[in-house]
């Protein structure tokens, strides 16, 4: 089976609505993805056909919860969930911010290859960064606890509708009674990603 057809079989055991140009700018995407990591080791996950689960599948899953137009990816590293989410909703905006070169480097091929028009690759550290705009929201893939997350990029979402959205395995129950003052869990969801082992959870955090 090849990857297009085992992605296409993947995203129909979801209730995702995915079209052909889409799976195959995802595909692209992975090829992609796999050919660089050999030289700019971006991502531990060597195998294509377990990216499509671990790192397609699991940041295309929370797309439908994502409520705004304009969203920041802190420490995005190769693009997750960023660029499949990008894919996905092409009238939204993603900014994909890490401070490694190597990283943006690889990104600016992405969007160029895949001629993505609603993605802007950033290299910067999170604190740094003072955007023109505020952000409808706050997107973290495995780079900090709730409560890091939450004093390192408060200044980038939109103070009263902005949202933080964790990407978590186990549901952090610890993490979320060490919130700051002034943040509070509006949701949280389990996320069936097919085929993965372990729990997914998406945290939705809100200022009050």
């Amino acid at each position: 089976m090849s990857l297009k057809e085992n992605l296409a079989r993947l995203i129909n055991k979801t209730e995702l609505n995915v079209s052909e140009q889409q799976i195959t700018q995802l595909i692209s995407y992975v090829e992609l993805l796999n050919k660089w990591n050999n030289a700019y080791n971006l991502t531990s996950v060597r195998n294509p056909e377990d990216m499509l689960v671990k790192h397609i599948l699991d940041s295309m899953m929370v797309g439908p919860h994502l409520a705004g137009k304009a969203f920041i990816d802190v420490g995005t590293g190769p693009g997750l969930p960023g660029i499949p989410l990008a894919i996905m909703y092409p009238e939204k905006h993603f900014t994909l911010l890490d401070s490694l070169g190597k990283r943006i480097t690889f990104l600016k091929q992405v969007v160029f290859q895949l001629k993505l028009a609603n993605v802007s690759p950033l290299l910067s550290r999170v604190e740094a960064y003072q955007p023109d705009v505020p952000f409808d929201g706050i997107l973290s893939r495995a780079f900090a606890s709730l409560e890091d997350m939450v004093q390192w990029c408060h200044h980038l979402v939109e103070k009263e509708q902005g949202r933080f959205y964790a990407l978590k395995g186990q549901y952090p129950q610890e993490e979320l009674t060490q919130l700051p003052k002034g943040v509070i869990l509006a949701k949280s969801y389990e996320i069936k990603v097919p085929e993965l082992t372990g729990e997914r959870h998406l945290i939705e955090l809100i200022n009050v």
